[in-house]
């Protein structure tokens, strides 16, 4: 079920939805999220973001992530473009689709995946400041999220 993708060029949100839901009468939900670069990380200004990965390894853990998400939730379709290379303020990095028959399950999924491409999806990001290149370090933010979908 889930479609992933990892490209350099960038993608149009609306003819991926198009895509997955064109012609479908069973789905009653479509929650889908675009991340894009900003221009400012903490106090610094940011004129770039360069995402590095690896290929093979990143497509696969992306679809176990997927697959997670679908393993919880009732979906129908997932579908995660995620970018890599230099993208400049304002530019789209990610995608999350996700399509069930109920909005409560497609929100919780996107979210959730989300959360774990934050955490666990293989790519290494360098911004570019006034002050020079910076490696941009995980958050404790991001992990106490991802921490809240872990089943006790």
């Amino acid at each position: 079920m889930p479609r992933i993708t990892v490209q350099q060029h960038d993608f149009d949100p609306g003819q991926e939805l198009a895509a997955m839901t064109d012609g479908r009468t069973d789905i009653g939900a479509a929650v889908s999220f675009v991340g894009l670069v900003r221009d400012v990380a903490g106090d610094a200004a940011v004129s770039a973001m360069t995402l590095d990965h690896y290929p093979g390894m990143t497509e696969r853990e992306l679809e176990k992530i997927a697959d997670e998400a679908a393993g919880r939730w009732p979906l129908d379709d997932v579908r995660i473009v995620h970018r890599y290379g230099r993208l400049a303020p304002g530019d789209r990095i990610v995608l999350v689709i996700t399509l069930s028959a109920h909005r409560r399950a497609a929100f919780e999924a996107c979210d959730f995946i989300m959360d774990f491409l934050k955490t666990r999806a293989p790519f290494w990001k360098r911004e570019e400041t006034p002050d020079g290149d910076n490696w941009v370090a995980s958050k404790d933010s991001d992990d106490a999220a991802a921490g809240r979908w872990q089943k006790s």
